[in-house]
């Protein structure tokens, strides 16, 4: 009797020893997890990472404290440097990143750890809006009045980020004269600058435009809405769901309705590369190289349970007006590293229009 004790005692401790992932604790449990968000406070960057942060910790195994870390500057490149260069790779830090994949896609040489190394856990596409102030002579009272302006001050975050890009783009696209004024480095003070005349065009994405500008300037008849960025899958446009119920055309919409037909040449070919990348990958959630697979797994379920999230969908139409989708499939890190390219001919005009561009 005393063996079979024995024996059923090494039978149930073989039992427990043999299903280690059942008893292993949560990746997460006991640490604190810091989103570093690669633009300044009040940017519309800063704004979705908030909404964002207060739901998607719901999700993350093990209940870790989260904070926010804002990292500004080279638009949105030093933030992102920084996680793949500096910041530990314990998975205790994880970016949501704005713009980077356009920036990496046109100047892959400025950042010193390849972008493609890192571990994306999931992105977002997304899409911007373009406003300009009403009292630019002759007077802008519809999108078409652009091709009247006199004296014309666009404005910027930073020369080389995919905004400021865009902005100088279909403004050269259209054929309209003007100055371009950037180094505001968020899209707070330059809409700031815009509110003081010192610049009168600038374009937010969706959850700055919403929420700083839809329900303030336009409402008050300081500025006008002109366009937003379609999506373009290399053969048709089509509208995101970000933009839905906003009475605005798409950029090729309003040239069309100008000059009665559709915009060729190498600025609108640019310009075509550009909202490719940003409308699918506009933020990426990515850990630094060489973190641990367990936290990938961990950050990919969480955006999954987000996705699934009531609570964060009221919270992110009352505050986003929209919806954010995040694609999270296992397959993400590996889509996102193929998007990372654009032709070298567009890398070439990009880097002279980079260069060439406003003081």
């Amino acid at each position: 009797m005393f063996s079979s004790r024995i024996l059923a005692a090494v039978a149930v401790c073989v039992a427990v020893g043999a299903s280690p992932v059942s008893a292993q604790e949560p990746f997460y449990k006991g640490k604190r997890l810091t989103l570093l968000v690669n633009f300044d406070a009040g940017s519309a960057t800063d704004i979705d990472a908030r909404v964002f942060a207060r739901h998607f910790i719901k999700h993350v195994g093990g209940a870790p404290q989260l904070i926010i870390q804002n990292m500004p500057g080279g638009g949105g490149a030093n933030g992102t440097m920084y996680l793949g260069e500096v910041a530990p790779k314990d998975g205790t830090v994880v970016g949501f990143l704005t713009a980077t994949a356009w920036n990496f896609a046109a100047e892959p040489e400025r950042f010193r750890v390849d972008f493609k190394t890192y571990e994306h856990i999931g992105y977002t596409g997304g899409t911007a809006v373009y406003y300009m102030r009403k009292d630019v002579p002759p007077g802008i009272n519809k999108p078409t009045d652009i091709v009247k302006a006199k004296g014309l001050v666009s404005g910027g975050v930073n020369a080389r980020t995919g905004r400021d890009i865009s902005i100088r783009l279909t403004l050269d696209v259209l054929g309209v004269p003007f100055r371009h004024v950037t180094g505001y480095g968020s899209g707070e003070r330059a809409r700031l600058a815009l509110q003081r005349q010192e610049i009168h065009l600038y374009s937010d994405t969706t959850p700055g435009y919403r929420g700083a500008v839809e329900g303030t300037l336009v409402k008050d008849g300081t500025v006008i809405p002109l366009w937003y960025d379609p999506h373009w899958d290399g053969k048709t446009f089509s509208r995101s769901k970000q933009v839905e119920g906003l009475p605005i055309k798409a950029f090729h919409e309003v040239y069309q309705e100008i000059f009665g037909k559709m915009p060729s040449g190498p600025h609108w070919e640019a310009y075509l590369a550009l909202i490719t990348l940003n409308g699918a990958m506009q933020r990426i959630l990515s850990l630094p190289p060489g973190a641990p697979p367990a936290a990938v797994a961990a950050l990919r379920a969480a955006l999954d349970g987000l996705n699934n999230d009531k609570e964060y969908h009221a919270d992110a139409v009352k505050t986003l007006g929209f919806i954010p989708e995040y694609y999270a499939g296992a397959d993400a890190a590996s889509q996102v590293r193929s998007a990372l390219t654009v032709r070298p001919e567009i890398r070439t005009f990009v880097a002279d229009y980079i260069a060439k561009g406003a003081k």
